[in-house]
């Protein structure tokens, strides 16, 4: 780091505008500092602490992982040094993006490789914020600063996930109608936290959502999807057929039910049905198959109970409460 100069803009690019917000107490934010030059890590820590950040310093990358493996939730900001001689900064961000505990952490790479070729390489590994050295002190609280108020909106946004999913549990019916893969397994998303084991029931919801919108909606058959499948065309089919006038007004339906001991869920398309009982269980033809197993797998697996009615166009999918 070049020195304390307040006067100094730094180097450009380096200052995120505006400064830490007031609801972004310093010392709630916990900043892991990683530089294996002994003199600019005390300068780093120092800099830091001296503005109120709950800060850590190591001198390796080994050592920061280590510490961030013993606390994946440990830290707000990392501020990573991209040159170290046993685990480069590069390295420490492939592993924090791997993991899902780690992956939204805020990560500053510090460098002096500034080509765009080590620019794209540290941002396509997640480097979202860049300090190019030498960086003054008003750079490095500038750019932390920014780093830190996105890390707080993320965690405000797990916050108001938690408390949606509270709310989900009062609901106690709904409808909701979807037309795109995307929306299915958007809504799936939701609605599967009105339920006692969200991880269980978003797997059945999701495919029984998906298949309301490909095979019942856009008529896609069984082996048309393998042939998509195989071919890599399944989006853009999905694309094509949403966009034909035939299909514009089609909707899916979700009707959901909370009862004394079951919550029920019950899918409608505006297709023309399907053979279902084919797929009720797992079949070994279909064991190398590219697809062809949601539906067993939502009745032996992620419902209490599955029933399709009438020609296939409904089904009702039970999970005891």
């Amino acid at each position: 780091m070049d020195g304390h100069d307040p006067n100094s803009s730094g180097p450009p690019g380096n200052q995120p505008p505006g400064p830490l917000p007031q609801d972004l107490p310093m010392d709630s934010i916990r900043v892991l500092v990683v530089e294996d030059e002994p003199i600019n890590l005390e300068a780093l820590v120092e800099n830091l602490r001296f503005e109120g950040y709950d800060t850590t310093g190591v001198s390796s990358g080994a050592e920061a992982w280590r510490l961030i493996s013993e606390h994946p939730d440990g830290f707000d900001v990392i501020l990573l040094d991209r040159v170290m001689p046993d685990m480069d900064g590069i390295e420490i961000l492939r592993r924090l993006k791997a993991k899902s505990a780690t992956m939204r952490a805020s990560v500053i790479m510090q460098t002096a490789l500034s080509s765009d070729t080590d620019i794209v390489e540290g941002l396509r590994a997640g480097a979202y914020y860049y300090l190019t050295k030498p960086f003054t002190s008003q750079a490095l609280l500038a750019i932390v600063a920014a780093a830190a108020r996105d890390r707080r909106g993320y965690r405000k946004l797990q916050l108001d996930a938690q408390q949606a999913t509270r709310a989900l549990a009062c609901l106690s019916s709904g409808q909701f109608t979807f037309q795109t893969p995307e929306q299915a397994w958007d809504l799936a998303t939701v609605i599967a936290k009105a339920t006692p084991n969200p991880e269980r029931a978003v797997g059945g919801l999701s495919e029984l959502m998906l298949n309301a919108v490909e095979h019942g909606n856009l008529g896609i058959t069984y082996a048309g999807k393998s042939l998509l499948l195989a071919e890599d065309r399944w989006r853009d089919e999905i694309a094509r057929l949403l966009a034909l006038p035939e299909h514009a007004a089609k909707r899916a339906t979700v009707f959901f039910e909370r009862l004394e001991g079951e919550i029920r869920f019950l899918i409608r398309d505006e297709g023309a049905g399907f053979e279902w009982r084919d797929y009720l269980e797992l079949s070994p033809e279909r064991a190398f198959h590219l697809h062809g197993r949601g539906i067993a797998m939502s009745r032996q697996v992620w419902f209490d109970r599955l029933e399709y009615q009438g020609c296939g166009n409904e089904v009702l999918a039970v999970i005891r409460t």
